[in-house]
């Protein structure tokens, strides 16, 4: 399912791809790819991709962004809030390191640093595109704000353990049929819910999760 979807997703989307990508070009030197390291599967570490959305070296203040983070280029957080930023991870699937559903991958220091032994089974699955905390939570953690919390701190401390709780929940109730529920869920959330949210202030603080409807096998 995950190289026919994403090998017809290819072919549908290249146009918008070589836009955005355009867009990275003319907006700031430097590559138009970004490759983070991440854990995939069994914590093998792999390189991400993504349209570059910061400025070239501003992994150097931190991996997470703040609300209204000033390495962002012009337009790049309608980029990440319409997720266009992730579409390159087509790659990393049909390479067999992603699947379309599962685990968001994570920061390989974090991983090592921050995951306990219950959170390590996050791991015993791909890391996926899409997965229960992308359609409950419609948000970027650039879009919220720490208060006095350092956003890294804040992001470990605070937004770190309720994702992977929400991510051991998909690894339960895995299989096809919840897999497609949540992609339709997520294109959902892209195609609807994401234009609303350009209009909104950024965020003060997480947001309540919308209900997961319980799909049996």
């Amino acid at each position: 399912m995950d190289v026919a979807l994403c090998g017809a997703a290819l072919v549908v989307l290249a146009p918008l791809m070589a836009a955005v990508a355009l867009w990275v070009r003319c907006t700031s030197p430097g590559p138009i790819l970004y490759r983070a390291r991440r854990a995939g599967y069994k914590g093998e570490a792999f390189d991400l991709l993504k349209f570059r959305t910061m400025r070239v070296g501003a992994e150097r203040d931190g991996a997470i962004t703040g609300a209204g983070d000033r390495r962002i280029l012009p337009l790049g957080r309608i980029v990440r809030l319409l997720r266009l930023d992730e579409l390159p991870q087509i790659f990393n699937i049909l390479r067999g390191e992603m699947s379309l559903v599962g685990p968001r991958p994570e920061d390989l220091d974090i991983v090592l640093t921050c995951y306990t032994a219950e959170q390590r089974a996050a791991l015993d699955v791909l890391p996926g595109l899409s997965g229960i905390p992308q359609v409950s939570f419609l948000f970027d953690t650039g879009d919220l704000d720490p208060g006095d919390m350092d956003p890294q701190e804040h992001y470990k401390e605070i937004i770190l353990p309720l994702r992977l709780t929400l991510d051991l929940e998909y690894i339960r109730r895995q299989s096809v049929r919840y897999d497609l529920y949540l992609l339709l869920r997520t294109f959902a959330c892209i195609a609807f819910k994401s234009w609303f949210s350009l209009l909104r202030a950024p965020k003060q603080h997480l947001p309540t999760p919308e209900p997961i409807t319980v799909v049996t096998r």
